[in-house]
């Protein structure tokens, strides 16, 4: 009679080195950011962390990667106020707006003198020849450059919540809020500069765009005459995770019918704003886009 033979004491599941074993025989200990994420993701594999704290984690570890250009609210979305008009022409912007601080600007959008707080307006509404100048706030100028770490630090200690953003020359390149900045950590935020219009496609450039990912396909297809397919995906993001085979991550490109799509913008469940340029002359359907943008 053969002896039997012994069943392996070990369990199999403990023979396979995990994410987090093989990196400490790897190394003793991180020396980058990318080493922090293999910690990271071997501790979710194996539940030690659920993945909204994985995802708040490595958004923060992100952020010091990240310039405030990357998640502006580009300049053709800001409601700005003309300090040379009456209260009674800028009120009905106000209040249909909703938000509740607004850039103030002087003769020329680019030069904005200040942020002006509904609720300091809201004090003195009873006047209509109330001169706005006293209770417009001076106004925080950062760069498109500026890493949103540091912006968050400097939110923080200056108790400011806005910052316009200036490019290089100058000028008026968008808007930023600290709920901006607190999203990349934590995720979307309602806030008031959330997109509740039509428009998700924003002239940015010659041949240039600014895109929202959660533009519908066919309205994408429209603007950039596309034949891009809307059987299995709504949104221009949907498709695009798809044709990547993976969340799309800032920096992803690819290239499709003479059209380029950079993604500028996403957190770790998506891609949220695209940047589009087009090889060939606009199309009318673009040029009308341009028009409405301006």
């Amino acid at each position: 009679m053969s002896e039997n033979t012994t069943p392996d004491p070990e369990p199999r599941s403990k023979k396979r080195l995990s994410a987090l074993t093989r990196f400490f025989q790897r190394r003793a200990e991180p020396t980058d950011r990318e080493d922090i994420k293999a910690i990271l993701e071997a501790a979710l594999e194996r539940q030690v962390i659920n993945h909204d704290s994985y995802t708040m984690i490595v958004g923060a570890l992100d952020l010091t990667s990240k310039t405030v250009a990357d998640i502006m609210v580009p300049r053709s979305k800001i409601d700005l106020l003309d300090i040379c008009k009456p209260v009674s022409e800028l009120l009905p912007l106000i209040v249909e707006t909703g938000r509740s601080r607004f850039p103030v600007y002087e003769d020329d959008r680019d030069n904005i003198v200040g942020i002006l707080l509904a609720k300091d307006l809201l004090l003195s509404i009873a006047n209509p020849n109330i001169d706005l100048r006293p209770l417009v706030r001076p106004a925080v100028f950062v760069p498109e450059t500026k890493k949103l770490n540091v912006l968050l630090h400097e939110f923080r200690s200056s108790r400011n919540h806005l910052a316009i953003v200036i490019d290089e020359h100058g000028g008026t390149a968008g808007l930023i809020t600290m709920e901006d900045v607190l999203e990349e950590i934590v995720g979307d935020i309602e806030d008031e500069y959330d997109e509740d219009t039509a428009q998700t496609i924003f002239q940015a450039g010659n041949n240039s765009w600014r895109v929202m990912a959660l533009t519908e396909i066919d309205d994408f297809n429209a603007a950039f005459d596309t034949q891009l397919p809307n059987d299995e995906y709504d949104t221009i993001g949907g498709w695009l995770a798809a044709e990547m085979g993976h969340i799309p991550k800032r920096g992803d490109t690819t290239t499709i019918q003479g059209i380029h799509i950079t993604v500028v913008r996403a957190d770790a469940k998506r891609a949220l704003w695209l940047h589009v340029q087009r090889d060939s002359v606009a199309s009318p359907s673009l040029a009308s886009i341009a028009d409405d943008s301006n």
